[in-house]
This record gives C-alpha cells, structure tokens and sequence, in this order.
C-alpha cells in the first residue's frame, strides 16, 4: 500500500541526503520523492511516497521527526488530499498519425509542448492514474521519451498550522467540498 508523507525541512544542504538515507537504511521502496521551496524562503518541502504497510509508515513518520532540520512531517493517510504529478512525454507522430495523437491529447486534457516533423512532446498533468491510462494510450504509437516529477501532495481545505505560514492569516488550498478535476 502506498503512503504519502509531506515532510517541511530547513532549506540546506545535505537534508534531502538524510532524509533519503533514512528510507535506504530501512528498507523502504520510495515511490517517488519531490523536493521544492514552499511559500518560507528558509523552507524546502518534500513529498515522499513509500509502498509499505501502516505500521512501517508510522514508523517511518517517527524517525523523520527525530532528524536533524526536520519541521514539520504529515502523513495524509486518509484525509482528503489533493495529489499530482507531472509527465513530458515524446511520442512518434508522423503525419498521418499526428491528428490521431493530438485528439488522444485532447480527451486527457493534456497539452502538446513541442511539435517535430517526427515527433510531439506531451505534458500532463494529473493523478497517477490519468498519467498511466495517457501513457498506455500513446505506447502504441511509440513512446520515445519520458520524464515524470514524481508526486506532490497537500491536504484540502483549511492550513492548521500557523508556524508554517509566512503571514498572520491561514492559507486556504481548496474548499474542504471540492473535487479535484
């Protein structure tokens, strides 16, 4: 089972080394890993999502909270979220097939990023599921090239913690009633 964990770190060197190493020494299969600023200068934000069983979860939870430049972990688990990745992918279109590709692109609500006289670069952006079906959908034609981010994950709804927002007022995602498109 997979689980998502959202951990806030000092923005320095050598944490994304830690925290990766902490998973190495485990045992835990990283599904994916995103690293990115957050609304602090000072704070980087990493999205881990890890195959494995609640209790290893729990405890992988535990030991990030233990590292040195740790702030802050959330494991999602089961609140409602807001998941995305993001996919560019190459595909063989000559002519003849480029219109057969540039509608498949459509329906995905995707978008074409480059266009080559042999070829179409493709971003998507979605949850896991939508980049496999487009992914499966175009492997027919001929997948040349491809490059994923990897998850990024926040809860919906309200922010409750306000030592890690830069302003006096909450930030709101979404709206708690909302539905990710």
């Amino acid at each position: 089972m997979t689980h998502v964990l959202v951990v806030y770190t000092d923005d320095e060197p050598g944490v994304l080394t830690r925290v990766a190493s902490l998973f190495r020494r485990r045992g835990f299969n990283i599904h994916s890993l995103t690293v990115g600023p957050t609304e602090r200068p000072s704070v980087s934000r990493m999205t881990v999502v890890v195959d494995t069983d609640a209790n290893t979860a729990r405890r992988a939870v535990e030991h990030l909270r233990k590292l040195v430049n740790v702030l802050e972990v959330q494991q999602l688990g089961q609140h409602a979220k807001v998941v995305r990745d993001l996919a560019l992918i190459r595909v063989s279109a000559n002519a003849t097939q480029r219109s057969e590709v540039l509608q498949l692109v459509q329906v995905f609500r995707s978008n074409v990023v480059d266009i080559a006289e042999d070829s179409l670069v493709i971003e998507c952006t979605g949850s896991l599921g939508k980049i496999e079906a487009l992914v499966d959908t175009l492997r027919p034609f001929g997948i040349l090239e491809m490059g994923r981010t990897g998850a990024v994950a926040m809860t919906r709804g309200l922010r409750t913690d306000p030592s890690l927002v830069s302003s006096s007022e909450p930030v709101r995602a979404e709206s708690s009633q909302s539905m990710s498109v």
